[in-house]
C-alpha cells in the first residue's frame, strides 16, 4: 500500500510509531500494536501500529509518523512510502518464555536487549519483560548474560591503562555528593577514573546536575577520553554519551511503576561500569530508615550479589554499607551541594565532616583495592595538602568551567526562609524523603540555586528557636508553595 507521509510533530520518546487511519488499516488486517515496514526509497524501517479513528487526526491515504521514524528514514511531510505487513519482533516470544518461567539464553537476551536499543518494542511490551525478570527472578548467570548484553549495545570508552577506577551508590539519600570528591583524590593519587553520573529524576540533584554548576558535562566520547587522558578524570553526564544504552529505557519504564528488579538493577549498574572498561569499581549502599535500602541484612543481601556477579564478570569489586538514614552533608540541590564539594576540598571551616568523612573512608577502600597501602591516610593527606582540589580546578578547566570559582561565588535562590525548632532537645531524626520533596518543590534541581541548606544533623541538640534549615527557592510562589506543604510534614524531628 502506498501512502503520503503526515509529520504529527510528536516524538515519543523512544519506540518506533506511525498511525494509520481505521479504514486503511482495516483493508491490511491491521491492529494496534501491529507492525508495518516502511519503505521509503533503499531505506527500510519496522515500526509499532497505531489507529486513527477519525480522518482529521490521520486521513485516509495519510501515513503519521513520530518523529523517531523522521529521523531514521528521513522523512518530510506529504513524502510517498510504501508499507507492508511486517512480523512481530522475536522478542516478544522471547519475553513470553521468561513470563512462563523459562530461563533465557544468552542469544535471547542479547536479541531482546537489541530490540530495546533499537526501538522494536513498545512501551507496553518492554514493560512485560521488565515485569517478567521482577516476578521470575533471573538466575546469576541470565544476569551476567544481561550486563554484558547492555554493555556491548553501545559505545566503550578504551583507554590504555591499568586500573580504571569506577564507582556508584545505590542512592536514596540527599546530599550525599561523594563523586566530586572521590574523582579528584584517586586522580590525585595517580589512578584513572572516568567517571560518568546521571541527572535527577526524582531527587533534588544528580552528581551531573551539580557537577554543572562548576563545569559543563554533556561531550562526545571522543572528548571525555581526551579530558581523561589530561586530568586522570572526569565527571561527566552519562546521558550524553552512548554508553549502556538500554538502561536508561529500561529505567524510563521501571520507574512509574515503582519496580526495580534486583537482576536489571545489577545489570544497569555494572552494564555502566564494563561500558567504560572498569577494572575496578566500589558500590555504596546507604541503608537505614528513609533509604532505597531499609535495613543491614538486605544491604549485605545485595552486596553478596554485586559481589558473585562482578567476579564473573572479572572485575574487582568492593561494596561498602554506609548511614543511609539521613542527609550526607549540607547542602541539598546543586548549587548548595557544589558549595559543599568546593568547601571540602578548599579545606574550608564550614565544610561538612560527615561528608569529607564519608569520602576519605571511600577513597582508602579504593586504594587498598588498587593495592595502595594505608589507603585511608593517603586519602587524607592528599585532601589536606590541597592536590585534590587542584586537581578538580584541572578537571573543571578541561571539562569547560571556571577552575577559580569559589563557594561564595555560586548564586543561591534568591527567596528565603529558615525554619526554626519548635522546642529543645535532641535531633533523633531527618526524614530523607521529606527533605527531598521540599528541596523539589522550591525549584530543585531545575533552577540550580534552589534547595535547602541543613544546619542540623541527627545527634546535634538544639534550643527552642534554633534554625534547623533554610530554603532557597527560584520564586517568590514557590517559597509560598513550600511553607503549605511544611504544615503537613515534620523533616526533622526533635525530642
Amino acid at each position: 500500500m502506498n501512502l503520503k507521509v503526515k509529520d504529527m510533530d510528536i516524538a515519543t520518546g523512544g519506540p518506533l510509531v506511525a498511525i494509520l487511519n481505521q479504514d486503511d488499516a482495516h483493508k491490511l488486517d491491521l491492529y494496534v500494536l501491529d507492525r508495518i515496514k516502511i519503505r521509503k526509497g533503499k531505506k527500510i524501517e519496522t515500526v509499532v501500529v497505531d489507529i486513527a479513528e477519525s480522518e482529521k487526526a490521520v486521513p485516509r491515504g495519510r501515513l503519521g509518523v513520530f518523529e523517531e521514524v523522521i529521523d531514521s528514514l528521513g522523512l518530510k511531510d506529504k513524502d510517498k512510502v510504501e508499507i507492508s505487513i511486517a512480523k512481530k519482533p522475536l522478542s516478544l516470544k522471547i519475553i513470553k518464555k521468561k513470563l512462563d518461567g523459562g530461563i533465557l539464553t544468552k542469544k535471547e537476551i542479547h536479541q531482546v536487549i537489541w530490540d530495546i536499543v533499537h526501538n522494536k518494542l513498545s512501551d507496553i511490551e518492554l514493560t512485560y519483560f521488565i515485569s517478567a525478570c521482577y516476578t521470575e527472578a533471573m538466575s546469576q548467570k541470565e544476569t551476567i548474560m544481561l550486563t554484558e548484553a547492555m554493555a556491548e549495545q553501545g559505545q566503550t570508552l578504551k583507554l590504555r591503562r591499568y586500573p580504571i577506577i569506577d564507582k556508584h551508590c545505590i542512592g536514596g539519600v540527599p546530599g550525599n555528593r561523594t563523586t566530586m570528591i572521590l574523582v579528584p583524590i584517586i586522580a590525585a593519587a595517580g589512578l584513572t577514573m572516568p567517571k560518568t553520573s546521571s541527572r535527577s529524576i526524582t531527587s533534588p540533584a544528580g552528581t551531573a546536575d551539580t557537577m554543572e554548576v562548576l563545569a559543563p558535562v554533556s561531550f562526545p566520547l571522543s572528548k571525555m577520553k581526551k579530558i581523561v587522558e589530561r586530568t586522570n578524570g572526569c565527571i561527566v553526564w552519562g546521558g550524553a554519551l552512548n554508553l549502556a544504552p538500554a538502561d536508561d529505557k529500561i529505567i524510563k519504564v521501571e520507574r512509574p511503576l515503582g519496580i526495580d528488579a534486583e537482576s536489571q538493577l545489577l545489570a544497569s549498574i555494572l552494564a555502566k561500569k564494563l561500558s567504560v572498561s572498569s577494572t575496578h569499581i566500589i558500590i555504596d549502599i546507604p541503608a537505614g530508615k528513609g533509604a532505597k535500602v531499609k535495613d543491614r541484612k538486605a544491604a549485605l543481601l545485595l552486596k553478596k550479589q554485586f559481589e558473585n556477579v562482578a567476579k564473573k564478570l572479572k572485575r574487582h569489586i568492593r561494596v561498602v554499607i554506609t548511614n543511609g538514614s539521613q542527609p550526607i552533608g549540607n547542602g541539598v540541590g546543586p548549587a548548595l551541594e557544589a558549595r559543599d564539594v568546593l568547601r571540602v576540598l578548599m579545606r574550608d571551616r564550614k565544610r561538612p565532616l560527615d561528608l569529607e568523612k564519608k569520602c576519605v573512608m571511600m577513597a582508602g577502600e579504593i586504594l587498598a583495592m588498587a593495592g595502595i597501602k594505608n589507603g585511608r591516610e593517603k586519602a587524607q593527606r592528599i585532601l589536606n595538602s590541597g592536590k585534590a582540589y587542584m586537581k578538580i580546578k584541572e578537571i573543571i578547566k578541561a571539562q569547560g568551567g571556571n577552575p577559580d570559582m569559589t563557594p561564595k561565588e555560586i548564586p543561591l535562590g534568591r527567596y528565603r526562609n529558615t525554619i526554626r525548632a519548635k522546642k529543645s532537645g535532641v535531633v533523633s531524626h531527618i526524614r530523607n524523603g521529606a527533605i527531598s520533596h521540599i528541596a523539589r518543590i522550591a525549584g530543585a534541581p531545575k533552577y540550580q540555586g534552589a534547595g535547602l541548606y541543613l544546619y542540623k544533623h541527627v545527634g546535634d541538640k538544639v534550643s527552642k528557636g534554633e534554625s534547623l534549615f533554610k530554603i532557597y527557592a527560584n520564586s517568590a510562589a514557590k517559597l509560598d508553595y513550600v511553607k503549605e506543604v511544611l504544615k503537613t510534614i515534620e523533616p526533622f524531628v526533635v525530642k
